[in-house]
């Protein structure tokens, strides 16, 4: 049965789901309801969210190479691949995926931050107040289950970017941080910087 977890809220998934070792991170969110122009038309273009894995070593990015996105789809060791880049946020599920695969991860890596920024956000006025339906949710590889998800419930008005939550190792088990932490970064680049 699947964990729903609060802002702040962490849970073991090695203890929980003994021989774990591929997750499935599904992050997914909807355009809120905007007002239509003139002829009922709408004036803005559709909001691009781009979900991304930061891999970190002793907390922090090490380099480009550690980045996985839309413009980098698969990290140099095999063990995180992201699933493609979904340009509206259209549908039901999943709008963005990206495959972790914990058994093999380097050891070196101790941390992979789940991120989403709206692509190119400042030029076309939009923000996360804009979005509705956030949540992001964890899914055992081995049988599709899922074991946790986490559903943003806050305004995030003004916020061009979002800290969605984290997988990391301690003390030998991988856990799950949610963490919902909204930010005005204006691009991914400047939102990785928090990490150097």
């Amino acid at each position: 049965m699947s964990i729903s977890l609060q802002k702040g809220q962490k849970v073991s998934l090695s203890k929980e789901n003994k021989g774990l070792s591929t997750v499935l991170v599904g992050l997914g969110w909807d355009e809120a309801m905007q007002k239509k122009g003139f002829f009922g038309f709408k004036q803005q273009a559709d909001i691009d969210c781009d979900a991304s894995a930061i891999l970190l070593r002793n907390g922090r990015l090490s380099g480009n190479g550690d980045l996985v996105y839309f413009g980098n789809l698969s990290h140099r060791s095999g063990t995180v691949q992201h699933m493609g880049d979904n340009l509206t946020g259209a549908g039901e599920g999943d709008d963005e995926q990206i495959l972790i695969d914990l058994a093999k991860m380097p050891p070196e890596y101790d941390k992979i931050v789940i991120v989403v920024n709206i692509y190119s956000a400042v030029q076309r006025k939009q923000h996360f107040g804009m979005i509705q339906n956030a949540f992001i949710r964890l899914v055992d590889g081995r049988n599709n289950k899922e074991m946790c998800r986490y559903n943003l419930t806050e305004d995030y008005s003004g916020m061009t970017a979002m800290i969605f939550g984290e997988i990391y190792r301690h003390n030998g088990e991988w856990k799950f941080g949610a963490i919902g932490q909204g930010t005005t970064d204006p691009s991914l680049g400047d939102l990785c910087k928090r990490y150097v």
